[in-house]
Order: structure tokens, then C-alpha cells, then sequence
């Protein structure tokens, strides 16, 4: 599966983020996944980054779990990781994100405050901003077998004091939202 349609700045991007995710893990395995970058191969590189932190126990913060969650969206893998990233040992320092994704039941239905609108549309909690209590969302159709599509219709910035919608991102843009999440929280707690 490849990255889905994006600026080359977005994939400049991605790889400094690859890379230092990558550094956090031994020599000889951050090697393994930058390698995995350098040959297309990012979903056998995510799991092998996720798998290095669990099998060497790095700690991570909440914010690199939540970048971590992000790439994995990006590049399709993030129902197959989403249980082992959030198993990954936290550094249990204070951190302005929370991936709020409690994990998934059965047949892929999210278990932690999913709402759904009069279109059919199920919003997911996804990373959550615990300066400014926004929540990115991730907004998926309710397929006709009841589970949720695989894919995200698009994403979407919660405000906390009236739950209304503040930004809305398409189907492509994980890694836009994300930015948006932590740009507008920067924003709102400068007092701008």
C-alpha cells in the first residue's frame, strides 16, 4: 500500500519524522526501519519500529504514540498496530497529547466514546490535546455488515466547550489534521 496522494514537503516531512522515531530504537534496528523507508516498505517499517519498542521496552511519550498513530493512519496500518502501539511503555511525563483510542472490539468497532451522526457517519476519537481539550476525530461510513469502513471518510477537530466541528480534513490528510491539532493548540494557549 503507498502513501496516499500528498505534497513533497509531506513526505519530507514524514521521513525527519521516520528518522527520529527510528533513532529512539537500538543502532542496529533503527537502521532496519530507516532501510525500510529508503525501499518503500513503510508498513513493514511501522511494525518493526512498534515491535522494537515493545521487544526493548523504549519508553515513548503520549506525543510520539500519537505521531506514531498518525504515520500508521497515513500509511494504512493503523487497525493492525493500533493494540501494540498503545502497549508500547509510556516515559510517564506530563505531554500536551493523548491517543485516546482505548483500542477496538470486535470486527474492528471502536470501544471508547464513538458518536454517530444523522448522515451515518461514526465519529472516532482519535488524539486528544490535554492543554486545550480539542479532539481530533476520525470520521468513518457504518458499512452495510455494521463494522466501520477501513478507511477514514475524513478527519475532524472537535472544540471541547460546544462539541461542534472547528476544522474538517479529507480522506488524505491524517498528517494535516495532526499538524492542525498542535498548531491550533499552540495558538489557543499563546492567547491568540
Amino acid at each position: 500500500m503507498s502513501a496516499l496522494p500528498g505534497s513533497v514537503c509531506r513526505v519530507t516531512d514524514d521521513v525527519v519524522v521516520w528518522n527520529r522515531l527510528a533513532a529512539l530504537l537500538p543502532e542496529a534496528e533503527a537502521q532496519e526501519v530507516k532501510d525500510c523507508w529508503e525501499i518503500g516498505e513503510q508498513e513493514a517499517g511501522l511494525g518493526l519500529l512498534v515491535s522494537g519498542f515493545l521487544a526493548h521496552q523504549v519508553p515513548i511519550s503520549e506525543t510520539v504514540r500519537a505521531q506514531i498513530s498518525v504515520l500508521a493512519e497515513t500509511w494504512g496500518e493503523r487497525e493492525a498496530l493500533t493494540r501494540q502501539i498503545l502497549q508500547c511503555r509510556g516515559d510517564d511525563t506530563p505531554a500536551p497529547l493523548k491517543l485516546i483510542e482505548h483500542g477496538v472490539g470486535p470486527a474492528g468497532e471502536p470501544t471508547y466514546g464513538s458518536e454517530q451522526d444523522e448522515a451515518g457517519l461514526v465519529l472516532v476519537p482519535w488524539i486528544a490535546c490535554t492543554r486545550c481539550g480539542r479532539a481530533l476525530m476520525r470520521v468513518h461510513a457504518r458499512e452495510s455488515s455494521g463494522d466501520l469502513s477501513y478507511l477514514a471518510r475524513h478527519y475532524v477537530i472537535m472544540s471541547p466547550d460546544s462539541g461542534a466541528a472547528r476544522r474538517l480534513f479529507p480522506a488524505d490528510s491524517a498528517d494535516v489534521a495532526f499538524a492542525a491539532l498542535l498548531n491550533e493548540c499552540a495558538e489557543s494557549t499563546d492567547g491568540r
